[in-house]
C-alpha cells in the first residue's frame, strides 16, 4: 500500500494524505504545484494548509510575485516525515486505547 492510501487508511482526508504525499518528495511547494500535482482545487488547498499549520506540520511564506498582485504562499514541511508518523502513531494508539477502555467499562456493567 502505498504512502498515500495508508494516510487514508489512518482516517485522514483523502486531501490531506494527497498533499503530504506530494510534500514528502519536494522541499516546498506553492499553492499552484499542489493545485496541479496533488490534483486539488484551491479551496482545498487552502482548508489542507490550514489543518495542517494547527498541527504544526507545515511552514508558509510569502513570495512576491514580479508585477502587481498577491504574493505568493510557498509551503514547506516544518517536521519530517518520522515525527509526522510518530504523531500518527500516537494518535492510532490512543484511540486503540480508549475503545479498549469503553469495552472494559460495558463489561463491568455487564456484571
Amino acid at each position: 500500500m502505498g504512502f498515500r492510501l495508508t494516510l487514508i487508511s489512518l482516517g485522514m482526508s483523502r486531501t490531506v494524505a494527497m498533499t503530504l504525499a506530494y510534500m514528502q518528495n519536494a522541499n516546498s511547494a506553492t499553492s499552484l504545484d499542489l493545485e496541479r500535482s496533488a490534483r486539488l482545487r484551491q479551496p482545498e488547498v487552502s482548508i489542507v494548509m490550514r489543518l495542517l499549520k494547527e498541527r504544526d506540520w507545515i511552514n508558509e511564506r510569502e513570495e512576491k510575485k514580479p508585477g502587481k498582485g498577491r504574493p505568493n504562499k510557498i509551503y514547506s514541511l516544518k517536521i519530517g516525515f518520522n515525527e509526522i508518523i510518530a504523531q500518527l502513531e500516537k494518535q492510532q494508539r490512543k484511540a486503540v486505547d480508549e475503545a479498549q477502555a469503553k469495552i472494559e467499562r460495558l463489561r463491568e456493567l455487564g456484571k
